[in-house]
Formats: structure tokens, sequence, C-alpha cells
């Protein structure tokens, strides 16, 4: 067998374990985790008044596809760097706990895309409570923070809301058009 042969064999041949390779990956990125069963009687949000959660299971995101947390904080409340900074770490571990159980497959794929966190303004109450329903309406994970009222804001004030993680796109839809913080 001549030498320009066998190359043109290993050449096939890694043309198509290549095709093959990336098939299966596509195939693998694209697969929805399995949806959880929804009762009735779950109570999906814990204060009455709330918007209630979607479907939680039922956003995914592709195999290469971003995704993020937004993190949006209420500036009219004039909160300090540390207070922002401690209801932001609450909203994102209230977000993160809902998916770790309601769909672990779109934590682990933010996970390994780097966990992006974004922090955005918005001017009030009234707007965090309709980004909620919207975020909501769109199946994505979305919590506000209430604060205690111990140190610098009112009792039962929502100061923080997270929205995600999600696909960057369906996130954008909610809070494409709000200023970084």
């Amino acid at each position: 067998m001549s030498s320009s042969n066998l190359i043109a064999q290993h050449s096939a041949a890694l043309a198509v374990l290549s095709v093959t390779s990336l098939a299966l990956g596509y195939y693998l990125g694209r697969r929805s985790p399995p949806s959880q069963p929804k009762t009735l009687d779950d109570p999906l949000s814990e204060d009455e008044g709330e918007p209630r959660d979607g479907d939680l299971s039922a956003v995914t995101a592709g195999f290469l596809e971003p995704c993020k947390l937004v993190l949006i904080v209420r500036t009219d409340l004039k909160m300090t760097p540390g207070k922002i900074s401690a209801q932001c770490g609450h909203a994102t571990i209230s977000c993160y706990k809902t998916l770790v159980k309601r769909n672990p497959q779109l934590v682990k794929h933010w996970e390994r895309t780097g966990q992006a966190k974004i922090a955005l303004k918005a001017t009030s109450e009234k707007q965090l409570v309709e980004l909620e329903a919207m975020a909501k309406g769109l199946n994505l994970c979305a919590r506000s923070v209430r604060d205690s009222g111990l140190t610098q804001v009112e009792p039962g004030a929502r100061t923080v809301l997270a929205v995600g993680p999600g696909p960057v796109q369906l996130i954008n839809r909610v809070t494409g058009k709000l200023r970084l913080l």
C-alpha cells in the first residue's frame, strides 16, 4: 500500500471521527433536562401577592450558549456598598438554591460557562416587582430580597432582585434596557 493511500485513509477516518464527535456534542448539548412533576398544592411562592414561579425546569441553554445571573439593585434606597453587597449575596443564594433543586442542568451549565453575574440599577420597588413578574412569565428564576430593617432601610423593603441564572438572550428580554450599577 502506498503512502498516499495510507494518508487518504487516515484523512477519511479523521473526517468521520470529527463529524461524529461534533454531532454527538451538539446532541448532548441540546438535550433538555427531564421535567419534574408539578403539584397544584406546591407553594411556588413564599409570600402572598408575589408572582408565582413558572416552570423553572423549562429553561435550557444550548451547548455553548452563554448564561448569566443578573442582580438588580434599587438605587433610590441609597444603600452603602457593603449593604448592596450583602443584599446581592442573599439574592444570589436564593436563586441558586431554588435552581439547584428545580433545574440542576441549567445551574451546571452556568457553572461550566463562567458563572457570569451582572449588577444593574432599578429606581423603585415598583420597577423590581414589574421585572420579577416579567422574568417569572418567561420561566426564569427570579427572587427579590426583603430587608429585615435592622440597619439602613425600612423593614420589608425590597432591595435587590436576582434573575437567573439563565441564557443571556432570555434574561436580556427582561433586563436589557437597565443600566449597569
